[in-house]
């Protein structure tokens, strides 16, 4: 993939883009290996799109009210524009031009971070792959420009009516933190539909939700025969998000008890389980952890896909304990997967496949089937 931000040295996100993409595959399944002293059986990478694969583009706003940049900050506070990165698919390019021309008509100033002033601090796009609409958000330091906002929204849906969810977030603080919890609904729709696998599925602006839909795709469809091979009556889905795991190993006949601590998600995944006709699911807005420690029915299988710190000690005893005879691990961390798989002393391995959800970087998913020992 050709990149003229990273010929030029400034933007290098994409570290591993010189390097041949069969390669980048090959050394991160080679890293992967290196966490398991066990010996699994290795299936084959899912590969990625090399270029045009994400469906969000999360961009610093930087410049000024009369000529934005959209793109990224340096530690020195250099601003880049990235609308041209070709990791967005063509349709956001003309996106990223009317909201440059929106951001000077509605007088939403920037935030300089040098200075601590200014409103617009970010704007976040999500794209679906199903409709082609798109979720828009506005990273707002306050409600001071709202109004200048709300006044000047008419003329953004008549440019650009593919917007049909949007949305103001307000992050008061002075962090390199992309959101803040209080968010202020712009549109009527607040959930953008999206359907992988004819499961359908729904976003909405504070929820989690993969980054790479192709691969995602593939990562959900492949815990759905791992799981419906086992012939299961009961699983838990722990950290659901949306529900797409869940969603996809369900079954008429398997009970699931979706948990995950954002309300927001939880409606979405509810949604979702209704679309689809399932009546054994139950999705609740908790802790995960919280959750399996007060549990006293033990499923047959546990499903968990925590953020990048992992499950945590506390959740691997709860686990040892209640002893599933399977937990199903998806991990955007392999490093803090293999330590929980190491805590998870009665659990051993049976199966391993990485999917390439970051292409050129280091980065990438890994779905692991546990067994437990008898």
């Amino acid at each position: 993939m050709h990149c003229d931000r990273y010929q030029a040295g400034s933007c290098r996100s994409c570290q591993w883009l010189e390097k041949p993409y069969e390669q980048q595959l090959a050394d991160k399944q080679r890293h992967l290996i290196s966490l398991f002293p066990a010996q699994p059986q290795w299936l084959p990478a899912s590969p990625s799109p090399q270029r045009a694969f994400r469906n969000k583009a999360k961009m610093v706003v930087s410049g000024s009210v009369e000529r934005p940049l959209l793109g990224m900050l340096h530690r020195d506070g250099t601003a880049v524009d990235l609308c041209d990165c070709p990791l967005y698919p063509d349709d956001f390019l003309p996106l990223f031009a009317t909201l440059k021309m929106f951001i000077a008509r509605a007088g939403l100033t920037p935030y300089n971070v040098a200075r601590r002033r200014g409103e617009l601090k970010y704007l976040l796009l999500t794209r679906s792959t199903l409709s082609g609409q798109f979720m828009l958000r506005f990273v707002l330091r306050s409600e001071n420009k709202l109004a200048q906002l709300r006044q000047a929204l008419p003329w953004l849906r008549q440019q650009l009516p593919q917007l049909t969810v949007m949305s103001a977030n307000i992050q008061p603080v002075h962090q390199a933190i992309v959101e803040g919890e209080q968010e202020i609904a712009l549109s009527e729709q607040q959930s953008l539909a999206e359907c992988f696998n004819q499961v359908p599925l729904f976003i909405r602006p504070q929820s989690f939700f993969q980054t790479n839909p192709t691969v995602a795709a593939d990562l959900y469809a492949c815990a759905r025969d791992w799981v419906r091979a086992l012939n299961i009556r009961s699983m838990w889905d722990l950290f659901c998000g949306v529900g797409g795991f869940g969603l996809h190993c369900a079954t008429p006949s398997i009970r699931l008890t979706g948990i995950e601590i954002s309300a927001p998600a939880i409606a979405c995944a509810r949604r979702s389980a209704e679309a689809l006709g399932l009546t054994q699911i139950d999705f609740q807005a908790l802790d995960s952890t919280r959750f399996a420690g007060g549990e006293d029915e033990v499923p047959d299988l546990v499903l968990v896909n925590p953020p990048r710190r992992g499950i945590g000690r506390e959740l691997c005893d709860y686990l040892e304990y209640m002893a599933p005879g399977w937990i199903l691990y998806s991990s955007c961390n392999a490093q803090s997967m293999a330590q929980d798989i190491a805590a998870l002393a009665h659990y051993r391995p049976l199966r391993v496949r990485l999917f390439d959800m970051f292409p050129h970087t280091a980065h990438y998913e890994v779905l692991t089937l546990l067994a437990r020992d008898a």
